[in-house]
């Protein structure tokens, strides 16, 4: 999979999700389990939604090849 999310947009889903995640756990509901997907897509970096629709938040800079 190729990583379609930057650092900012999986720096907010993580917060995201441990936001959900903790009042999930307060409150003892099932919301906790949602918080997995955000979570998920955190840390690999991959968003189905966005390759669905050919979106991408990594920079172009990112994405350029290394020059040898």
């Amino acid at each position: 999979m190729k990583c379609n999310m930057g650092i900012a947009d999986r720096i907010i889903r993580m917060i995201v999700g441990i936001a959900i995640a903790v009042t999930g756990y307060y409150y003892d509901s099932w919301w906790a389990f949602v918080a997995l997907v955000p979570l998920m897509t955190a840390y690999l970096g991959h968003c189905a939604i966005y390759r669905l629709f050919g979106w991408s938040t990594v920079s172009k800079q990112r994405n350029k090849p290394a020059d040898n």
